[in-house]
């Protein structure tokens, strides 16, 4: 014998809600944690002061201007984070060594280019990770996000040829495939291959 149809619906109401709950404090403390990463990032150096600064600043953001609540509907996958990282320092110190010779060089002038990048997965949380590390660069610089469209604009510095800026498209391409094999969704990754089969088969 069951209940009244109602019955099901008011037990799991405080359930769902109480879920609801945990998922607005769990991304409520991602982006407090993005916030601190930021900061410490501004300043050039990780130590107490500007780990407690970042929370301080960080939580007055949240409470004063609150952003557009952005849901993580991905998996952290912590291999995939750590090839993620590896590649990332690694393209650190070679674009650091480029732009460092680039200034010492005498008489030496590089030209730079403003591209536009279309993301394969235009998430809003994607697009941000993605312009953050792009930005990270040294020798890239974000211009502009286009939200609707899911394009990055971005200045690239020392590009002679055509192929300098294909070569420069195509970085930031597989900077965004690590960081959604790292923290997407299955049916983001499943976007990415998809994407990625049909640019092989493309003649």
């Amino acid at each position: 014998m069951t209940g009244p149809p109602g019955t099901a619906r008011d037990a799991a109401g405080p359930a769902a809600s109480g879920r609801g709950r945990l998922r607005r404090w769990r991304d409520q403390a991602v982006a407090l944690g993005w916030l601190v990463v930021v900061w410490n990032l501004l300043w050039g150096d990780i130590n107490w002061a500007n780990l407690v600064g970042g929370l301080l600043a960080g939580g007055a953001v949240l409470v004063f201007f609150p952003l557009p609540a952005v849901s993580f509907g991905g998996r952290l996958r912590p291999r995939a984070l750590l090839v993620f990282a590896g590649h990332f320092a690694a393209e650190l110190v070679s674009a650091s060594l480029h732009v460092a010779r680039i200034a010492v060089q005498p008489g030496y002038r590089p030209r730079g280019a403003i591209i536009g990048v279309q993301l394969r997965v235009p998430t809003d949380l994607n697009l941000a990770l993605t312009a953050e590390a792009v930005s990270l660069v040294p020798g890239t610089l974000i211009l502009e996000v286009d939200r609707d469209s899911g394009t990055l604009y971005l200045h690239v510095l020392d590009t002679h040829r055509p192929a300098d800026l294909d070569v420069a498209r195509e970085r930031t391409r597989i900077l965004e495939r690590r960081i959604v094999r790292a923290v997407g969704s299955t049916a983001e990754l499943r976007r990415l291959e998809t994407d990625s089969t049909e640019r092989e088969t493309r003649p």
